[in-house]
């Protein structure tokens, strides 16, 4: 039997990591350029001022133009855009604000409710740039109202979740309907200090917002890692809304000393650790498998984190990685051969029907 299946398109690398004030980090041409050396075909955008002007890019096709051209010309395509800080920015817990006083703008340090004004627009920006651009998925997290209650201690007051989750649904339905007025899925990383950060989590979220289209997942299995989730088991319960992949390793190796939480330690010192690609405890020929019988053919994009590794020798070697884990779905069944021809009165009467 044919099959027209599409494989995992990569390689593909995350920016953010990697952006700087020198030379080849600092413009994304010149990132663009770096990438596509090392052997990337694209390139998710952090929707940084310094990289890319993403008010602008709602404005204006003609910049969205030629930002295509300049990464074209470099030798690599977007992938997707990403507005992870700006979606934190959508809900924050009164505890956190000084902390994420740091993903806004200085002229909007100390006002919490502007904040979370121009971060709700800045991903609508996102929706119509995603769309000029011609891109189906967007990144970014959900924010977190109830991250300081995740551990029920002490004791959660009846339906302070579900009143959490309304209000956070909110707050991101009228993202999600500008999304889908672009034809563009949001695409949430699950991430540990998001609301968001597991599968029931994601369900509960999905609930809220009345099982919108566009409320979408960013797959990436070292978060999962982490907190101990069978990421291939989440894959066969979500892929259906899984529209994004951060290729990222990690490890776990608690003791006597440390677990899940980590303490204060730094990532060195932690049980759950960031490492570049190969060098953790995630099986990727069994996600690589996953998505592809699922029939994913989104992109394959690194996302670099090490505690040990430096970042240059990660983004070398990540683009061979990927590229030895992509399958080129099979066209045909491998037992096809041995299938006869098509005939109704054949299968009648195997099936014993013949009259």
């Amino acid at each position: 039997m044919a099959t027209n299946q599409q494989p995992i398109k990569g390689p593909a690398i995350f920016l953010a990591q990697f952006m700087g004030k020198d030379a080849p980090f600092d413009t994304l041409e010149n990132m663009a350029r770096w990438a596509a050396s090392l052997g990337y075909k694209g390139i998710q955008v952090p929707t940084d001022p310094s990289l890319f002007d993403l008010e602008k890019a709602a404005e204006s096709q003609e910049y969205c133009d030629n930002i295509a051209k300049i990464c074209k010309d470099a030798g690599v395509e977007i992938t997707e855009l990403s507005t992870h800080l700006q979606g934190q920015l959508v809900a924050v817990h009164p505890a956190y604000n000084e902390l994420f006083d740091n993903f806004a703008p200085a002229h909007l340090h100390g006002k919490p409710q502007e904040r979370t004004e121009w971060a709700i627009n800045q991903l609508k920006c996102a929706a119509i740039a995603s769309k000029r651009l011609g891109l189906k998925a967007h990144a970014t997290f959900s924010g977190a109202l109830m991250w300081h209650l995740v551990y029920p201690w002490p004791q959660r007051p009846a339906g302070l979740v579900e009143q959490g989750f309304a209000e956070l649904a909110r707050r991101w339905k009228p993202i999600l309907d500008a999304f889908d007025d672009a034809g563009v899925d949001v695409c949430y990383e699950i991430h540990p200090g998001e609301d968001l950060h597991d599968g029931a989590s994601f369900e509960q979220f999905l609930k809220a917002v009345d099982n919108h289209p566009r409320a979408n997942i960013l797959f990436d299995p070292s978060h999962f890692v982490l907190q101990q989730l069978d990421y291939l088991d989440f894959i066969d319960r979500y892929h259906s809304r899984i529209k994004m992949f951060h290729v990222k390793d990690a490890e776990f190796n608690p003791n006597g000393r440390n677990g899940v939480y980590g303490g204060y330690q730094n990532w060195q010192e932690r049980a759950g650790r960031f490492r570049s690609l190969g060098d953790g405890q995630v099986d990727f020929k069994g996600i690589f498998s996953k998505l592809t019988q699922y029939g994913f053919s989104g992109w394959a994009v690194l996302e670099w984190e090490c505690c040990l590794k430096d970042s240059a020798q990660g983004a070398a070697e990540g683009a061979p990685f990927i590229a030895s884990h992509i399958i080129e779905p099979s066209k045909y069944a491998f037992d096809d051969f041995a299938g006869g021809e098509v005939s109704e009165a054949k299968n009648n009467r195997i099936l014993g029907l013949e009259r």
